[in-house]
Parts: structure tokens; sequence; C-alpha cells
């Protein structure tokens, strides 16, 4: 008889996450097997072989018809758990895919159209050879690809992914957004045969499949997709690029709430695999932690192509409303730009990280103002379906045509969103082709489902969110056009700064990678803010030095850990008492700093209201310590949190 400790992938008990069970035949670690709890069954996996226990067990039911995860699986979850102090079950539950017993019909999955480059051999630059020449002669670990826009570090990727896939080693890609997936595999795909593309866009059916492919692949492979691309059980994995790697959606916001770039570390220490971390605007704290170990910055400070000429940039303020002569808020040096470009049968972009129409709206007579019963925000306008939206909850309500404080009629919409900024330019360019994106775009017209059509320019005006910011290559694109700058950069939150220099860094570098002559022009109502001159001038090295200075000043990370605790009760005065309380008794443990208790960010969600407290501390143990006084239930937690907000 054999004995094994099975974790079930559903939570049993919350202080247990596996139970030792018997077979008569010996089992694999990281087997799926069938197995009995009460008079239920479950799925579960095998972490480990054990001893006969002084207890009767229940035997194995049956082992599920699948080869067995490889062990770097089972080694990380493990490891998941007990970093982020997650559930066992909750852990599999992330790294599982869905409907693991449901039966399925053999049909073939469905393929999207090809997507054309007109990409030739390729022919390295110095940089790039250098990049390539680095990563093969590292010791297996961590470099962080530290890439100007433009500098070609996908073919440092695709260059390094063929050698390990030469090697016969296995190679994971990771974008931060779905819309990226279709440009990398459009590129892969020209070095590649068979590569697997996984998302949450894909169907349960289709995502179990990709993952049925990998499993029981006995071939080097290359994986892309975002995040959750990670855990696709390849058996030995030589290569894991995470491109844009300073995307805080590299961080689960779910329980387990895990980050993608420490997962990777984790998974390539088991496989003896290489990690690149590529960004152009890299994080301060991850570029501190980088400087900091023994291991390579590979620095690409060129553009790829010699003949490049860098984007003129324009910077208005939007406080000096001379310049805004035809437009509330799109400028006259924008219009002109824009009239140019469309005149010469190219392409022009429209970045604001806000989506909707107005983001408030009130009655100009007595001040009310729409707003959320439930939340307490405003409501945003949606005007292209007249109702009026709450981006949290998601309650909706029709447009009032009358005050319903004074019954007056005149009620105003304020504020400026993507759907907002669509209609006036359909109205400025009634002849342009655009394309909106952003999270209300339907599920069909979503950038990776019309890339091909943004490559080859056939969408003239592309007006997005922070989708469109990053990563996209548009030979086509020669005017980009930014309608608020500093959007953002007030929000009491400590990477403010720094996630606004990285969107505009960013959204910069969509142009200025040909021969072209191309325009940026930027309005900010803060046009000598550090972070937008920097962003603008794409100084990631003073930007960088500047923010460290301050984040050693006032405590914040890479010089301490975080821990975020969010309470959330029904009534506001039980959230404050509990969470006084709480920050009480994190005061008398050592070696930590208390900060607050304070309101959340968002203060009321769903007829609840929510409190926070952050702990830092030198000594992440600190802080797993902090949570043995952690109430079970009401109160959420999130170590290393990438916001405060």
């Amino acid at each position: 008889m054999h004995y094994y400790e099975v974790a079930p992938t559903t939570l049993i008990r919350a202080d247990h996450g596996s139970f030792t069970y018997s077979s008569e035949t010996p089992l694999v670690i990281g087997q799926l097997v069938r197995i009995s709890i009460g008079k239920k069954s479950y799925i579960g996996l095998v972490m480990s072989e054990s001893t006969k226990p002084s207890y009767a067990v229940k035997p194995i039911s049956s082992a599920l018809d699948t080869p067995p995860l490889p062990a770097h699986l089972v080694a990380t979850a493990q490891w998941i758990s007990g970093y982020y102090t997650t559930h066992l079950a909750q852990v599999l539950q992330t790294i599982l895919p869905r409907g693991l017993t449901t039966k399925r019909r053999a049909k073939m999955t469905e393929n999207q159209l090809p997507i054309l480059r007109n990409r030739t051999q390729n022919v390295f630059t110095p940089a790039q050879q250098d990049a390539i020449d680095t990563i093969a002669a590292m010791s297996p670990g961590t470099t962080l690809l530290h890439g100007i826009t433009g500098s070609g570090k996908t073919l440092v990727y695709i260059e390094t992914a063929k050698k390990a896939v030469a090697d016969g080693k296995s190679v994971i890609i990771l974008v931060p957004e779905i819309a990226l997936t279709s440009q990398l595999v459009a590129e892969f795909s020209q070095h590649f045969n068979d590569v697997i593309v996984t998302h949450s866009g894909q169907t349960e059916a289709q995502r179990h499949t990709s993952w049925l492919d990998a499993l029981r692949s006995i071939t080097p492979r290359v994986v892309i997709g975002p995040r959750s691309a990670l855990f696709m059980p390849l058996a030995d994995i030589g290569l894991v690029v995470i491109d844009e790697c300073h995307e805080p959606s590299f961080k689960q916001e779910q329980s387990p709430r895990y980050s993608a770039l420490r997962v990777a570390s984790t998974i390539t220490h088991h496989t003896s695999g290489k990690l690149i971390l590529g960004s152009a605007t890299p994080s301060v704290s991850d570029y501190y932690l980088a400087a900091q170990s023994d291991r390579p910055i590979i620095t690409m400070d060129t553009p790829a192509r010699t003949d490049t000429v860098r984007p003129t940039v324009t910077l208005v303020d939007m406080t000096k409303r001379t310049q805004f002569t035809t437009h509330s808020f799109i400028s006259d040096p924008l219009i002109t730009h824009l009239k140019q470009t469309f005149a010469s049968g190219e392409q022009a972009l429209i970045f604001h990280n806000r989506r909707g129409s107005a983001s408030t709206t009130l009655c100009e007579n007595c001040g009310w103002q729409a707003g959320c019963a439930r939340c307490f925000i405003p409501l945003t306008l949606h005007a292209d379906t007249h109702t009026l939206s709450c981006h949290i909850c998601g309650y909706q309500s029709r447009v009032p045509t009358s005050c319903p404080e004074c019954s007056h009629i005149d009620i105003i919409h304020k504020g400026i969103g993507t759907k907002r900024i669509e209609s006036e330019l359909a109205r400025l360019f009634p002849d342009a082709v655009i394309g909106r994106f952003d999270a209300d775009t339907a599920s069909d017209q979503t950038v990776d489902r019309r890339y091909q059509e943004l490559y080859d320019g056939k969408i003239q005006l592309i007006i997005g969110t922070q989708v469109i910011a990053k990563g996209l290559d548009l030979p086509h694109l020669r005017t980009v056009g930014i309608i608020q700058a500093d959007a953002g950069l007030s929000l009491p939150d400590y990477t403010a700064s720094e996630r606004a220099f990285q969107l505009l860094a960013q959204v910069i570098g969509r142009v200025g990678r040909s021969h072209h002559p191309t325009n940026v022009i930027a309005q900010s109502y803060q046009p000598t803010h550090p972070a937008i001159s920097e962003g603008i001038a794409q100084n990631y090295t003073d930007f960088y030095q500047r923010t460290l200075a301050l984040r050693r000043h006032t405590n914040f990370p890479p010089f301490v850990h975080l821990l975020k605790l969010v309470c959330t009760y029904k009534t506001e005065a039980t959230a404050i008492k509990n969470a006084k309380s709480l920050a009480s008794d994190l005061r008398a443990l050592p070696d930590v700093e208390v900060l607050g208790p304070t309101p959340a960010f968002y203060e009321r969600v769903r007829d609840t209201y929510r409190w926070q407290i952050v702990v830092k501390s030198t000594q992440r143990s600190r802080l797993i310590d902090c949570l043995t006084h952690l109430p079970s239930k009401n109160w959420q937690f999130e170590l290393d949190p990438l916001s405060l907000l």
C-alpha cells in the first residue's frame, strides 16, 4: 500500500491544505486524482509521498486520464501558498483550468485569420546582438532588459527563444494585455510552428484544449499569453519572457494576489531556466532590486533602425486657453496635425486614460450631482447608450431630463472620456475611419480582433485608454495626441507619478520608430511637473534617480515591504471601530510602522463601508506575523501591493 498527501482543489478546511490518502498502485507526484471527502467526490493533486499514518485513511478513488503536472508547477503552487499566505486550494484553482472532468467533443480549435507582417530576415543591431550574447552567456536566473521603445526587444526575445528551443527547452512569453497577444503571435509565428496561445478571451473549452496540448506535448513549445499563461504545464521550461514587465496587470487582484514576476522567478529557479524582464520603463522597485543583485542589467538605448527620426513633441499648457480656439479640450495644434495626417492618408492615435463620455452629471441650478447610492461616487455618462453608470458596482440609470431635487432642466455633463472624444472627433473629421478601444469596447471590436486593420492603417484614427499605450507597433502611425497627460497624477498613491511617467513615455514611444517624421501633441494642466517633462523626454534615468530618492526619504518600496489591510462592514461606525482596534494591536508589534486607519480610496462599495490600514516593515516576515492578528471575517489583505488605492 502506498500513501500520499493529496491537496483538494476545493477549500475543505481552512487549517489544512492537504490530506493523507492510500493507493494500491504507485502514483506520481503531480498526478490529478479523484478523492472522496465525506459523501462527496473532489478533484485533488498528489503533492508528496507520505508514510502510513496511525489512523485509518480513505483510498484514492481513481486517477484522471491526464499526464502528471510538471514538478515545477507542484513546487510553485506550494511556494505561492506560503509566500502569499493563501490556502493551497485557492492556488490550485488559479493554476489549473476549469472543467478538468468535463467531457468534450473532439474538435478543432477556432483559429484566427493569420496576421501578416512585412518583416524580412532579421538583422541585429550591435545593441541587440550584445543583449542576445549576454543572455546566452549568463547562468540560469533573471536579467532586466531595459530597452527604449523601438530598440527591438522583440527580436531579442525571438532569438533567445530560438536558442532555448534548439536546446530542447520550452518558452513562455507573457504580455500585459490580451490585446498584445496578436502582435506577439504574429511575430513569433514567423519563426516557430504551432505556437500555443492562451488568454481569458477564449472559451473554457479552448483554454482547456490548449492546456492539455501543453501537458501532453513531448517537444519544446512556445506559449504566448497574459499572466495566466505562466501556469501552462510545459515539461521543461528554459526561458520565460515578461514583456512590459512594469505593467500592474502582472499582479493578480484576486486571491492569491501573486506577482507574475516573482512567480516566474520561482518557476525558472526550479527549471534552471532564464527569466527576461523587458521594459522601456521598468518599475523603480524592480530596477533598484536588479541593480542591487549580481544579475546583469542589459541596456538597449539606441533605436533598432538606423534611419529613425525622433518625433517632434509639442507640449500644450491647458491653462492657456488661447490654444483652444476651435475646441474646448482638443487644442489647435492637435487639430492641425490631425488634418495633415488624414490628408496624407496616414494614421493618428489619441490617448486618454478615462472611458465614458463625462465623469460628472449635475444640475446647474442647485448643484445636485448624479451619484451611485451604493458606492457614493459620481455616475459616468455613456452618451452612446444614454445611460449613467457606476464603474464600481455596475449600477445603471437613465440620464435625467430634469433635476430630481429642484426640477430644473439645466442638467450639464462635465469631464472627458474616450466616448466623448470619439463623438467630438467624428464631428470634426466625419470622413475618418475611427476605432475606439477601452473597457467598453465590444468583444468583437477589441485590439486583438482588429489588429490587422490597425497594422495596415485601415483604422485612420485610434482612440483609447492604456490598452493602446504600450507595445503596439503601428507602421502607418504619424501623430499621437494626449488629451490630458497629467490625468491620474494627483491620485493619493505613492506610485501615481511613476504610473503617469510610464504611460506618457510608452504612448510617445508608439511613434519615432522609422524614417518618417512624426508628431506628438501632449496637453497638460501641469506641464512643468517632473513626471510630465521627463515622460515627454522619455528620460528614465533622471526620473528613476529622483523617484528613488523620494521613496528613500518617505520610506516606501523598494526600501520597505508593504501590507494593505481592508475591512468591509455594513455601517461606517463598525468599520471605524474595528479598524482602530486592529491598528492598535498592530502598533504593539516590533519592527512595523502602521499608517491609518483611513477610509479606503473607494470608501463605500455596494452598500458597505471600507477602511484600510497600511503596514510597513523592512522585514517581510514581520508583515506575515501581522496576519495572525487579522480577524477571520470582514477583512482582506494584500502583501506587496502595487498601489494603495
